[in-house]
């Protein structure tokens, strides 16, 4: 898979590991060529289920589509074994989804409380120790952003104002990214959507 593709499409989703959970989060802009706005208000990060949050960047149809299968395989793979498919092994069936334009990011928390995110690009799995904000157009933006402001003794509240400000930053510079801001967090307390934010345009007289 050619990234370049990718990051031609526009978006910015990222994921932050925190000492006390992990928190992912999305604009919510969708592009044509990175330059035609097709939508503002795109929901780029959503719970799976009760445990896993996804979120990918590229092609909208095949993340629409690939998250519908890696739902499946999971309640397959649940009815099979009897048990819950844990946070690696979900990320290990989504590595398995050949796709041609798309990344993704997975986070989620294990029955014993852990939580743990994973990026998937060209079905290469990497567990993600720090942050990421996989291949699309605004990476650049919020990853530098990102990389100054990531500590390891960061938490979750502290996780959550670091994503604002990293789509912020994306929001800023890259035409494909923007309109909005989604915020979830993943804890041993469970899945909570904490921000939904849209931008309003207002226009003003020039002093």
């Amino acid at each position: 898979m050619d990234t370049r593709d990718i990051v031609k499409t526009g978006t910015t989703i990222l994921g932050i590991v925190c000492k006390d959970g992990v928190v992912m989060a999305g604009d919510n802009r969708a592009t044509i060529g990175g330059s035609l706005i097709m939508s503002k208000d795109e929901k780029k990060v959503y719970p799976l289920n009760d445990y896993l949050v996804f979120s990918g960047c590229g092609s909208a149809t095949e993340i629409q589509k690939v998250s519908k299968i890696l739902t499946a395989e999971l309640k397959l793979k649940f009815l099979k074994s009897k048990s819950r498919p844990s946070v690696r092994q979900s990320a290990s069936l989504l590595s398995n989804v050949q796709v041609l334009q798309s990344a993704f990011i997975l986070a989620g928390f294990d029955e014993d409380g852990s939580t743990s995110l994973y990026e998937i690009t060209g079905g290469f799995l990497k567990k993600i120790e720090d942050y990421t904000a996989s291949v699309g157009s605004g990476m650049p933006y919020s990853l530098g952003f990102l990389e100054r402001a990531w500590k390891p003794t960061l938490t979750v509240k502290e996780g959550i104002e670091l994503a604002i400000e990293s789509i912020k930053a994306s929001s800023a510079r890259d035409v494909g990214s923007g309109n909005g801001i989604d915020v979830y967090t993943l804890t041993k307390d469970g899945i909570k959507k904490v921000i939904s934010q849209k931008v309003e345009e207002i226009y003003k007289n020039r002093e």
